[in-house]
């Protein structure tokens, strides 16, 4: 039987092209966190199960790619449940990794520690354009820093990775806090225990929209003056740090003054510093999904994409996890496998630095004349910084120069048992 030649659903092969659309924006996310001060690590893509099951990822908890016990740890015939034949998993994103790298390895790092990570996630989702099961994500987080600082660098670095890969789109960024989030449902009369439900509803507000959530909530149970309250609040508030501010009033102290000003100052503090053009708002609907989130919280919108392509957060107790002590932690991720679609979408080609030239030589040349053939590319590369290719030249010399020009390869150079011919 003839083996399967296609990927896993829901993962991809990577051609050259899109291959070098990949390192290249890489590389220029590497250097422009390199600038803000971000150092490269790396973790393991496989966690232990009690990790990623450990209530801190949300949804994503059921999606991920466990891997069975081996040899003697695996007892089929004993196990109750599907995790009793699992010990470890593939990492759904780059945080949960971080937290537990950070509790390893704390007293050989500097504090706080700005850390940069690119890499490989997976998750058993549904694919669709944009969403794979194996992806990659680029992470930067700083920890041990509790000061908005931490928010207000991180905001500037990815805004100026995404201004640079990006050029010519335009994106905005929005913001919110947790902790306000909580403020409106207390002042809405929501319990305690309700207000997960009610901001998973709330979170649906850019599909169904302002009337969508108010009838979600009634449909729900909760009372219909607690659904009108905060809707109502929510149709009256803006989208500039002045709102942000008048919050405390307007809830009667159930968001905090602090936690108003924090937010405000991040604002606008990087209104004042950005160098480069994005939009900047307060959206009071915006919640992230993920369980560990426990202050300000990002998104990035960008157009020509219908879903965000980039987001983080506030994560202040998740080391603690490891620890048994709390410590600061916030982060930004950009989606890279959205910026890869958008790009390829446009036609998106990456800037040659170097000149390319291709030497094609004649089949059945001999040792010595592809020795010459050989050395001379070295000497080009050595001395120019050409990219020089060596390769056979095909029966179809036209089609095969087609393929090569496609690739950047503006020069060829001919090369034949006999003599060379350019």
């Amino acid at each position: 039987m003839a083996l399967i030649k296609k990927p896993v659903t829901g993962m991809k092969d990577i051609l050259p092209e899109e291959m070098k659309i990949r390192e290249y924006l890489m590389s220029v996310i590497r250097d422009t966190y390199a600038g803000y001060g971000f150092s490269s690590i790396e973790t393991p893509c496989v966690e232990h199960i009690e990790n990623l099951l450990s209530k801190q990822g949300g949804d994503n908890e059921k999606l991920i790619f466990k891997i069975m016990k081996r040899g003697d740890k695996l007892d089929l015939g004993g196990a109750k449940e599907e995790n009793d034949l699992a010990d470890s998993g593939l990492r759904y994103d780059l945080t949960l990794p971080l937290a537990r790298y950070y509790s390893n390895n704390s007293a050989s790092l500097p504090s706080p520690f700005k850390a940069l990570q690119i890499g490989s996630v997976w998750r058993a989702d549904r694919p669709q354009k944009g969403r794979f099961r194996q992806f990659t994500q680029c992470d930067i987080d700083i920890l041990g820093e509790a000061g908005n600082i931490a928010e207000i660098e991180l905001i500037l670095a990815t805004t100026q990775a995404l201004s640079r890969i990006c050029p010519g789109k335009r994106f905005e960024v929005r913001v919110n806090d947790r902790r306000i989030l909580k403020g409106m449902a207390d002042w809405a009369g929501f319990a305690e225990e309700d207000v997960p439900a009610a901001l998973i509803i709330l979170d649906k507000m850019d599909k169904i929209g302002i009337g969508g959530v108010k009838a979600e909530l009634k449909e729900y149970g909760f009372s219909e003056e607690s659904a009108e309250k905060y809707t109502a609040l929510l149709g009256e508030l803006g989208s500039d740090a002045a709102a942000v501010e008048r919050l405390p009033e307007q809830t009667g102290g159930c968001v905090a003054q602090e936690v108003s000003e924090n937010l405000c100052e991040i604002m606008r503090t990087v209104d004042a510093c950005r160098s480069s053009g994005f939009g900047l708002v307060f959206d009071p609907t915006l919640v992230r999904g993920m369980g560990y989130y426990t202050g300000t919280i990002f998104e990035v919108s960008m157009e020509g994409f219908s879903g965000s392509v980039a987001g983080g957060g506030r994560y202040d107790r998740m080391i603690g996890k490891f620890t048994g002590s709390d410590t600061p932690a916030c982060g930004f991720s950009i989606g890279f496998e959205r910026i890869i679609t958008i790009l390829s979408d446009s036609g998106f080609r990456v800037p040659e630095e170097a000149e390319k030239t291709a030497f094609l030589y004649e089949k059945n040349i001999g040792a010595e004349r592809l020795k010459e053939i050989l050395e001379e590319a070295e000497r080009l590369r050595a001395q120019s910084g050409h990219k020089v290719l060596v390769a056979k030249m095909n029966k179809n010399k036209k089609f095969q120069k087609e393929q090569l020009a496609a690739e950047g390869y503006g020069e060829f150079r001919e090369f034949y048992r006999e003599a060379l011919k350019q």
